[in-house]
């Protein structure tokens, strides 16, 4: 199958320079619809689903083939080969944001800078790690997942996003979980809270910025701050926004940061 079919790959923008978004768990690439035209003027933005999401493929998807976060990471490789993409801007959002990390580690000529919204290397608490959830926490969430996936859609949607008061904002991305293939959904999720990509940060080579929210039940603030300790070449900018999903409930923002890092002299 072709690659920009299996994973509904659009480009739009009027620039040369790729920007390159990926969307978070759960969703798909509407996530980005209030950040992508404050760049579309300058780069070449290229927006995509991952397999079992949005509009992408599901009929590819095997759970031979997308056994890990290593195993999208080359979904974006393949993306960017087949568009022919150099020096690519990578923008990733949540488990996504890892994704970006785990494709800058096989592909480091590729990517110029990588911008990591919400990255978390690890959920599960460890000695000397706090990464927001016990092991007994993480195992009930994913237990409710496969019981029920709709309700527990619908109660931890509000959850990730935060932000109690705009509750059309934990209705939209309830909405967007339960539009997900649920197999799918529920081995993405028990690969995303059981991964430990800790040492893997060690080995990115590109620069990052790490955008943290400054209350997130997901990514906590010591996580953003052990990632800005570990990635040798990261900036890491905590923001006033509150939740998981900054690029919903906080766009001017997230673009204001975004564009200070990628523009620093101006």
């Amino acid at each position: 199958m072709n690659v920009l079919q299996r994973n509904n790959v659009k480009v739009i923008g009027k620039g040369k320079t790729p920007m390159l978004f990926a969307h978070g768990y759960g969703c798909d690439q509407d996530m980005w619809r209030y950040i992508t035209p404050a760049f579309e003027e300058e780069y070449k933005i290229i927006l995509f689903d991952h397999v079992g999401f949005g509009k992408a493929d599901v009929s590819v998807y095997t759970q031979e083939r997308y056994s890990s976060l290593q195993s999208y990471a080359v979904d974006i490789l393949e993306i960017c080969e087949e568009l022919n993409l150099e020096k690519v801007i990578f923008v990733g959002h949540s488990v996504s944001a890892m994704i970006g990390v785990l494709a800058s580690i096989l592909s480091p000529q590729l990517f110029s800078k990588l911008v990591l919204i919400g990255p978390s290397p690890r959920y599960i608490n460890d000695e000397g790690y706090e990464g927001g959830f016990t092991q007994e926490g993480i195992d009930a969430l994913l237990d409710s997942l496969d019981s029920d996936y709709l309700s527990w859609s619908a109660a931890m949607a509000p959850v990730i996003m935060g932000n109690q008061n705009r509750p059309g904002l934990g209705q939209e991305l309830a909405a967007s979980f339960c539009r997900s293939n649920e197999e799918v959904a529920k081995d993405f999720a028990r690969i995303t809270f059981l991964s430990d990509n800790r040492a893997d940060l060690a080995n990115v080579k590109t620069e990052a910025l790490i955008l943290q929210c400054s209350e997130d039940v997901i990514a906590p603030l010591p996580v953003g701050q052990y990632m800005h300790q570990q990635l040798p070449n990261s900036t890491f900018k905590v923001l006033e926004a509150t939740g998981h999903c900054p690029n919903l409930s906080a766009p001017e923002e997230t673009i204001a940061a975004m564009k200070e890092f990628l523009h620093p002299a101006q």
